[in-house]
């Protein structure tokens, strides 16, 4: 790997550019010994499917707050066995969460929003996990909220990588749709939370996360009593330049509806 983080970032860059998402993921897999795929929801899945075809034991990992649907666990079970793969869960400390909620309760976030919580449930978990690693795979898209409209194909990670190690972070499905999201998964016959069959867009802690109605937007079920360009727990947060809010597109979405009439095989 080159020594400078700038020259390799650029020579990434331009290696990813034009090339499918699967080519994608086989240049970050071969550059990086030490990377992770983060996995959660539908964009992830479909990376898993992909990637694992690559590197069968790439490491992947997800993380569990204690407050995920009945739904989300079972549907990491069934990506766990589908795909034969060993899902490292990661867990937030037990101190500084017991500490919130004795103090506060568990719905503190709807007064005083969620970035406590997410930072003990969410933040210091990754950062742990990211802590062991060379780079980093997502699925973020740039039509998922106002605040990922610039997330580039591969960046350095200032949120989660230090001053003394540079982290890199790939999102291989930066130029994707959820159209083209959910035709993947329709076509290769890929596993989905069961939530989304309940009108769930973007799915993420239980009591953070509501269905959306048709044509409104997917991260509008997310965090629904705060404003729009407050929608990040801060996984992604610290890489992203917010963007103007054009208030006449905030309810429209390409591909918001995730599945047709047509079953699918969960």
């Amino acid at each position: 790997m080159l020594n400078d983080p700038t020259a390799e970032l650029d020579e990434l860059t331009t290696a990813l550019e034009g090339q499918s998402p699967r080519e994608r993921l086989r240049i970050a897999i071969e550059r990086f010994d030490s990377i992770a795929l983060s996995f959660s929801g539908a964009e992830d899945v479909v990376l898993v499917h992909m990637a694992t075809k690559i590197k069968p034991d790439i490491n992947i990992f997800t993380l569990d707050t204690g407050r995920l649907p009945r739904e989300t666990y079972e549907f990491l079970d069934r990506v766990r066995e589908h795909y034969g793969i060993t899902l490292e869960v990661m867990y937030p400390q037990p101190e500084p969460l017991q500490a919130m909620v004795s103090k506060k309760g568990l719905f503190s976030f709807y007064k005083d929003g969620h970035e406590e919580c997410c930072g003990i449930r969410k933040i210091e978990p990754m950062r742990r996990k990211l802590a062991t690693v060379d780079a980093w795979i997502t699925g973020q898209r740039k039509d998922q909220s106002p605040t990922r409209g610039n997330v580039p194909l591969v960046q350095v990670d200032t949120a989660f990588g230090t001053a003394d190690r540079t982290l890199f972070k790939f999102n291989p499905l930066a130029d994707w749709s959820s159209e083209d999201v959910w035709n993947f998964i329709r076509m290769m016959d890929v596993p989905y939370n069961a939530l989304h069959e309940k009108g769930y867009i973007s799915l993420g802690c239980e009591p953070c996360t509501r269905p959306v109605l048709p044509n409104q937007h997917e991260r509008e079920g997310r965090w629904w009593w705060e404003e729009a360009t407050q929608k990040e727990c801060g996984l992604h947060k610290g890489n992203i330049e917010l963007q103007p809010v054009d208030d006449s597109d905030s309810m429209t979405s390409v591909g918001s509806t995730p599945l047709s009439s047509k079953p699918l095989n969960r």
